[in-house]
């Protein structure tokens, strides 16, 4: 017990000298979303290190996309602050969408070009020179494994290449923060260790990863920082020691933390699987 305070202890102070450099990589404060009669963002304060793998987790309605979409410049805050790389989002937009790249849930492509054409007018759009575009998305396609698909139209592409020419194009700019909201959800293994490679190979580089999810485990084997939301509050945010404190895993802290610990259907379903 007493080793694991003394590490949590020594990991905050190494943030903090982090922080006094480098500004965080987001900073939220007071940031409040309704719809109609529905309080979907409840006052949250965030602040996530640069430089690191963050994983935003809650179950689902907790608020998380709603979250992303207004700290990304898509949804405008009901109030708050948000501040990315040190600008604010809303008063410098411009500049903070140059520094960023976004892989939104659901995500819209332009489905009737081809995986390449894709890119490249996405890099252009971004400002990119012609050459540069073409280098930079022959290297994404090849080391996301779309090359052989790279001029099949993106309506034909499956679950898992949508992501990853989702996230070529999310990354193409090479942006200082990415942002993306359940990267994995419906993506086969293969696709999905070939995204988890490209993630990890950018954040050694120092960017920042930050990235919505509710399936702990992964958020675990990925994540070195986690801010945990349930009901549209943050219930906890830190080092994953921190965050994971005493418990086993991070699963069962995720469970106490937003009140489903313990559990049980009780006798509910006493009818389900019964004899016919």
């Amino acid at each position: 017990m007493a080793d694991r305070r003394d590490t949590d202890r020594a990991e905050q102070a190494v943030e903090a000298d982090a922080s006094r450099v480098t500004p965080p990589a987001v900073r939220v404060e007071g940031l409040w979303k309704r719809f109609g009669e529905q309080t979907a963002v409840a006052g949250i304060d965030l602040e996530l290190p640069a430089g690191k793998f963050i994983g935003l987790v809650g179950p689902n309605g907790a608020g998380k996309t709603t979250t992303l979409s207004m700290v990304t410049g898509l949804l405008r805050p009901d109030m708050g602050r948000i501040e990315v790389g040190g600008r604010d989002v809303w008063r410098d937009p411009v500049e903070v969408k140059s520094r960023i790249g976004v892989l939104p849930e659901g995500l819209r492509l332009f489905e009737r070009l081809s995986g390449r054409e894709l890119l490249g007018y996405t890099g252009r759009l971004r400002g990119l020179p012609g050459p540069e575009t073409d280098s930079r998305a022959t290297q994404l396609l090849d080391v996301l494994d779309l090359a052989g698909a790279q001029h099949k139209l993106v309506v034909d592409y499956s679950t898992g290449m949508r992501k990853k020419i989702g996230l070529a194009a999310a990354l193409l700019h090479n942006p200082e923060v990415l942002f993306l909201d359940e990267p994995f959800e419906g993506v086969d293994p293969v696709s999905a260790q070939t995204i988890r490679g490209v993630l990890e190979r950018y954040t050694r580089s120092g960017a920042t990863v930050i990235f919505s999810s509710h399936v702990m485990e992964l958020v675990e084997s990925l994540c070195d920082w986690v801010a945990v939301m349930a009901a549209g509050r943050i219930r906890s945010q830190g080092t994953l020691a921190q965050v994971r404190g005493d418990a086993h895993s991070l699963q069962d802290a995720f469970l106490e933390l937003v009140g489903a610990g313990g559990r049980d259907s009780g006798d509910a379903l006493d009818w389900l699987g019964g004899t016919r």
